[in-house]
């Protein structure tokens, strides 16, 4: 079912945004003859990519052209609506973006701009275009005979074209975190803003941006060159697959700071179901330990059907929920290794469980050794047919012998790999399995 339409205004542009959303599995279909498009013919696909032709042409003709587009795609079926722009800023900006939030027709519906492609080498620093560290007005696409540009700073550049209201949302806002930049999104719609440019310098930056939009509820439509609306799309939208969904389960047990910050961004980043694990719960006698494990394994088959990748996670890693070990130590007359093995092998049963329960688990992520060893011996695998490196340190491999013969797995030690670490090793993991 077509869940997201982007409106570019050429070709190469247009196949530029697709390809990323291909990446993160989403059937994507390029237009090229608008007489014979209907949206029947598109039931099959989750995105439609629309080029039309008007990044030269004058502007009020690029309004038309993209309003009518616009009204062409309309559905309620579509979650998410793109205005896929240029990377330097060239074009008709302004008035392409009133023309899609004209043909939608909702009055509180905001433009969210991101002009931002940071490994082509593009981001925004206080409202100016950098292009691999110089300002757009000294490279040369500010020359483009067709569509020189005077400025690198993107506001003045939609100022000339659109007739809404213009805010923006700097750097020095996204370094206080995404509930700021929630709420200032709301009070700039409030204020009757229409679009809102917002500075980005990284992936990081794009992902915290995409969070507040979410969590605002503003009504809106992307404007980008391509990853802002890859990174919603990942977050909205569930890839059509066909047969069997595929479904990665996430285990981790660490409690270490890199673990930490490593779970908050794979938290942030990808459309999740989590269950947090109650930790103390596993030391409080055997049967609050098995309820423990019932409560979170049904937790999660209940709710994984409208999800690819489901995660359990220990409590402890949140410093607040965190166990101190030295009371059941001195009440239970036992070592610290052995209260942290009781906590591996329940995170291993509750694996095991959901594993064994739902077949369409395909693939496991694994953050920590102690909690690997437990799975794997849970699991009664007899070893691991090792299938290549995801980063230094976090291997991907298959279960050999195991009760869910063929699970591929990616193991990594807690204290592994910069803060993208999960990220990476499950998109690896989802490419592998293509779901």
């Amino acid at each position: 079912m077509l869940q997201c339409a982007v409106i570019a205004d050429d070709l190469t542009g247009a196949n530029a945004s697709g390809v990323l959303l291909t990446k993160i599995n989403l059937k994507t279909y390029t237009v090229m003859n608008r007489e014979r498009l209907s949206l029947d013919n598109l039931s099959s696909c989750d995105c439609v990519v629309y080029p039309t032709d008007s990044r030269s042409v004058d502007k009020k003709i690029a309004y038309n052209r993209v309003y009518n587009v616009a009204n062409l795609l309309k559905s309620p079926r579509i979650k998410l609506y793109s205005k896929r722009i240029d990377s330097t800023l060239r074009g008709n900006l302004g008035s392409e973006t009133d023309a899609l939030l004209d043909a939608l027709g909702d009055s509180k519906r905001v433009a969210m701009v991101v002009p931002c492609y940071p490994t082509s080498g593009r981001v925004l620093v206080g409202g100016y275009l950098l292009v691999n560290g110089l300002p757009l007005s000294r490279t040369e696409a500010a020359v483009d005979p067709k569509n020189p540009i005077g400025t690198s700073e993107a506001a003045a550049l939609f100022r000339e074209q659109s007739r809404y209201p213009i805010g923006s949302i700097l750097i020095a806002d996204l370094a206080k975190g995404w509930p700021h930049v929630t709420q200032k999104i709301c009070q700039l719609q409030e204020k009757g803003i229409r679009i809102i440019l917002f500075d980005a310098v990284t992936q990081e930056d794009i992902e915290l941006i995409s969070e507040a939009v979410l969590k605002s509820e503003v009504p809106f439509i992307a404007v980008d060159p391509g990853v802002f609306t890859a990174t919603l799309s990942r977050k909205m939208i569930q890839p059509q697959t066909a047969g069997k969904k595929q479904r990665i389960l996430v285990a981790i047990g660490s409690v270490n700071a890199v673990a930490k910050v490593q779970v908050e961004q794979f938290l942030l980043s990808r459309n999740v179901y989590n269950c947090y694990i109650n930790t103390k719960e596993l030391l409080e006698g055997e049967e609050r330990r098995e309820r423990e494990i019932v409560r979170v394994t049904e937790d999660v088959l209940s709710n994984c059907e409208s999800y690819d990748v489901c995660s359990i996670i220990g409590s402890g890693i949140l410093p607040e929920k965190r166990v101190s070990f030295e009371p059941y130590m001195e009440r239970l007359g036992c070592t610290a290794n052995e209260l942290s093995a009781k906590i591996n092998q329940s995170i291993a049963q509750m694996t095991e469980n959901i594993l064994c329960s739902d077949q369409n688990f395909k693939g496991l992520y694994s953050c920590g050794g102690d909690i690997t060893v437990a799975v794997c011996r849970r699991l009664e695998a007899v070893g691991l047919r090792l299938l290549g490196e995801v980063i230094p340190l976090a291997a991907y491999s298959e279960l050999m012998g195991s009760r869910c013969e063929h699970l591929k797995i990616i193991t990594k030690g807690g204290m592994v790999g910069d803060k993208n670490a999960i990220v990476t090793c499950i998109q690896y993991l989802k490419e592998k399995l293509m779901i």
